[in-house]
């Protein structure tokens, strides 16, 4: 697939794929024409990057945690410099701050729900919300 597709598959923009691209956490290959050619893989590696830009990691640490993911595969240890080290520490911190974040804010909405009349609406699924 194009690079048009995978970004309506995926929610990405082009620009974003491209940027992908030259940070090293996606590599499409190239057909005769020079044009980028995607496959499958493509499209669950973008989710993979996009899910953790959205979460707040940095680009130049998802490269990393994408290589972690795949260290088990490898018999070799992944080499962590200290540095590198400290700042997947301060991130993680930093996840652990907003999920306690949104979990109590999802506590408050919850709980509103229930003190009102729309309490039944928590029993549903999302598919059965009609928004009425």
């Amino acid at each position: 697939m194009r690079i048009g597709e995978l970004a309506r598959r995926t929610g990405v923009p082009p620009r974003l794929l491209r940027y992908y691209e030259e940070q090293d956490l996606l590599a499409p290959a190239r057909e005769d024409n020079t044009y980028r050619s995607y496959g499958e893989d493509d499209v669950a590696q973008v989710a993979r990057v996009a899910g953790l830009v959205r979460a707040g990691v940095p680009t130049r640490l998802v490269k990393l945690l994408l290589d972690l993911e795949d260290a088990p595969a490898q018999e070799v240890p992944p080499s962590c410099p200290r540095t590198v080290a400290d700042e997947l520490l301060a991130q993680l911190a930093d996840l652990d701050a907003r999920i306690a974040c949104l979990s109590r804010s999802r506590r408050t909405l919850h709980d509103y729900l229930v003190r009102t009349e729309h309490a039944a609406l928590l029993l549903e699924g999302p598919d059965d919300r009609t928004g009425d």
